[in-house]
């Protein structure tokens, strides 16, 4: 996962075709956005789990730009002689393609699981909700301080786990994520995702924290980058 750096441009409507063709607009240019060079960022997930000590797991992130495609690589090692590792391979108008050990690729529904027994699924580092095909910008708003555009993402029918929609805060100016609520099949409230902390590096903005919190366990993880040179 990473900061977008565009604005990205919608209208917001009350027909409710427009409002779906517009989602699906907004989503692609959120799924086109990627970096601009290549990066390795280390850290640490911060598991808080209800009623156990908290956790802290050493985290590393890696992202490769080709041609074509760019690769975002996730790594914890949680004191097990085997790190847990994988990757996702990002291509414009196309779904994402996620692997193990860069041969065994992963199903949807495989996506839908804890990184190293954190609040993250691997989708959510994936941000995988973008390109699903259901997308409706439903309205602007001021969110966190910022004006934000409103994406309601809709899982496909094919998924037989995981979110059933998920709803996105878009900042209009960077395009980066302000805030993001999950939804189960019950329609219930599962997750809470949002950044808690960015810095600025070389006059561009970088995520430094970010945290993700399950309403309905208790259980919160949080995403702190070590510091970047300058």
């Amino acid at each position: 996962m990473f900061a977008a750096t565009g604005p990205v441009g919608a209208t917001t409507t009350n027909d409710p075709a427009a409002a779906e063709r517009e989602g699906r607009e907004l989503a692609r240019q959120l799924c086109d956005l990627r970096p601009e060079a290549n990066l390795t960022n280390t850290g640490k997930l911060v598991i808080r789990l209800p009623k156990k000590p908290r956790q802290e797991i050493p985290f590393t992130s890696s992202i490769r730009l080709a041609e074509a495609n760019w690769t975002a690589a996730y790594e914890a090692n949680p004191g097990t002689n085997t790190p847990i590792a994988f990757s996702v391979e990002h291509r414009a108008e196309t779904p994402s393609r996620y692997s193990v050990g860069g041969t065994t690729v992963l199903t949807n529904d495989q996506t839908m699981t804890p990184f190293a027994g954190s609040d993250f699924w691997l989708a959510d580092l994936g941000l995988e909700f973008f390109h699903w095909p259901g997308q409706r910008l439903s309205k602007r708003e001021m969110r966190r301080g910022k004006s934000c555009l409103v994406l309601e993402s809709r899982r496909p029918d094919s998924w037989t786990n995981g979110y059933a929609r998920v709803v996105s805060w878009i900042h209009t100016e960077s395009g980066a994520i302000i805030q993001a609520e999950a939804y189960d099949a019950r329609g219930k409230l599962l997750k809470e995702f949002r950044p808690t902390a960015v810095e600025k590096i070389n006059g561009a903005w970088q995520l430094k924290e970010m945290e993700i919190e399950n309403v309905q366990s208790g259980s919160r993880t949080t995403l702190v980058f070590d510091p970047q040179p300058e």
